[in-house]
């Protein structure tokens, strides 16, 4: 079901913004792998939008690190409510998890220096906080995002070695300790806290956040809601708090929290990273600011040129998404309404229109299909633990199950068109996928898992020779490594499905 368009919408030319200089942003842009989304607003009005099919509208994307400015925007609210103050020490604030007797540079910690990412760490200490580690590398719990160690008391537990205030280095633990903070004050989870004051508002709905072991919402990161949802945060924030005559967010706040607060490099040679750090807001050239997340979740505010841009992606260089708007977008702006270029915006809407990430073209059976068909495949050892593997063809549709380890994976991989299910690739809410297979030649197959409310897209391709099998799993982007190769030997035909000792993984059709 379609979500309703809830901003305004125009011609290009009617808001003076040339449709070709969008259709070159548009092909810049998507030329790039794993573009998804784009909306472009001028004056208050969407002027261009699109989705690359199987992304919609109505789907939710993970956000990453542009929950971030989300984030601070709670701090702002709870700070004109009264229920903290930007100096407030964040010891006092989170008293009942702070150490009993702080060191000086931890006493010192204030609210805005978690703001501007100046909380007095040398590197980022996210790892150990998520992984609940003490400052002499223990646990507080079990490791990773799943466990059980208590993030806040872990953040105190980080040496710091600069002054706070003095030292900028990117840190998503400072700001989950934000979303505590909020939570603390307000008695409230974050998400819920907005929901009245900006959430509802704007007319997001459906948003979700990921949650600590503790219950927390993680701030940072995890936040997941639709492109015009960003779109309508970035809006808000070119209005300067105010939506719809009535000011949302406090006087003064938009300036305090996207200007400069601390240099973060050498501006000139830096790019778009290097321009200024606000309050969980990065500093653009051509006096634009943004909110951003990995792998290219935008919101783009150019107070000069009354515009924003909101992206999703799944891409590897966000800069070059960034060196496009300035590239195309930008010469495309005029001051005035522009004559009507019907050739122009014809082109763009059929541009839009079209785009897609299509599944894996190919045939829906070969002969190395029938070879593999039903017969177990087993893996050499490796590092990521996939012993055994069974293709199971079919006409529509191949199932396909992996043992990882003491589980199983499976996966219905459609001909042609792919199929929705839920796959469970780590201990958390199965993320939706369409997944979608075929056979690219006479002895290669291709799966695509496309995990459409995030950035990932998960291609596997498996070489046949004889009773030989190579696979190489990769993934477009990651903080870690996004290739896997394996080797497997064809064994007998399988008596049954591989039969997991603790199952881990939901498929739906």
């Amino acid at each position: 079901m379609a979500t309703p368009a809830r901003l305004p919408r125009s011609t290009p030319e009617e808001q003076g913004v040339h449709p070709r200089a969008l259709l070159r942003l548009v092909d810049a842009l998507f030329a790039q792998p794993e573009l998804h989304s784009i909306m472009v607003l001028r004056h208050g009005r969407v002027v261009a939008e699109g989705w690359a099919h199987p992304y919609a509208a109505d789907r939710p994307h993970q956000l990453y690190s542009l929950s971030k400015s989300f984030t601070a925007t709670a701090v702002g609210l709870a700070a004109s409510e009264g229920l903290l103050g930007l100096d407030d020490r964040v010891v006092d604030l989170l008293a009942d998890r702070a150490p009993v007797a702080p060191d000086p540079l931890l006493a010192a910690l204030r609210v805005r220096h978690l703001l501007t990412m100046t909380s007095g760490h040398h590197d980022d200490p996210s790892s150990a906080v998520f992984e609940g580690r003490d400052d002499r590398g223990g646990r507080g719990g079990l490791g990773d995002r799943g466990g059980l160690g208590d993030w806040v008391r872990a953040f105190f537990a980080q040496p710091l070695t600069h002054e706070p205030g003095t030292h900028f280095v990117y840190n998503t633990a400072a700001t989950y300790v934000l979303s505590a903070i909020v939570q603390q004050v307000s008695g409230q989870r974050l998400l819920d806290y907005l929901g009245p004051r900006l959430l509802d508002p704007l007319g997001i709905t459906g948003a979700t956040w990921e949650r600590s072991p503790q219950g927390i919402d993680t701030g940072g990161f995890g936040l997941s809601v639709r492109t015009e949802d960003v779109a309508a945060f970035g809006q808000l924030y070119l209005q300067d708090g105010v939506w719809a005559g009535r000011r949302l967010l406090p006087e003064g706040w938009v300036a305090q929290a996207s200007a400069a607060q601390v240099p973060n490099g050498d501006p000139v040679t830096g790019g778009d990273w290097w321009q200024g750090y606000g309050f969980q807001l990065w500093r653009c050239r051509h006096g634009a600011y943004r909110g951003d997340g990995a792998f290219g979740q935008f919101a783009v505010v150019l107070p000069e040129q009354d515009a924003v841009v909101a992206i999703t992606s799944g891409v590897p260089d966000m800069q070059a998404t960034l060196d496009a708007l300035w590239a195309h977008l930008l010469p495309g702006l005029a001051d005035e309404p522009l004559a009507p270029d019907d050739e122009g915006r014809a082109a763009l809407a059929a541009r839009l229109a079209a785009l897609r990430l299509d599944p894996p073209v190919g045939e829906p059976g070969s002969e190395a299909a029938r070879r593999l068909a039903g017969r177990t495949v087993t893996f050499a050892p490796n590092p990521w633990r996939v012993r055994e593997a069974v293709l199971e063809p079919g006409t529509a549709a191949d199932t396909v199950r992996v043992r990882i380890g003491r589980r199983t994976l499976t996966a219905r991989a459609g001909h042609g068109e792919p199929i929705a299910q839920r796959l469970r690739l780590v201990p958390a809410e199965p993320p939706t996928a369409l997944v979608s297979a075929a056979w690219t030649g006479a002895t290669t197959y291709e799966l695509t898992a496309r995990f459409v409310e995030t950035p990932f897209v998960r291609t596997v391709r498996v070489e046949v020779h004889g009773d030989q099998v190579r696979v190489r799993a990769e993934v477009n982007v990651s903080f870690g490594p996004t290739v896997v190769e394996l080797q497997g030997t064809v064994g007998a035909p399988a008596e049954s499905a591989p039969s997991p000792a603790a199952p881990q993984s939901v498929a739906r059709g």
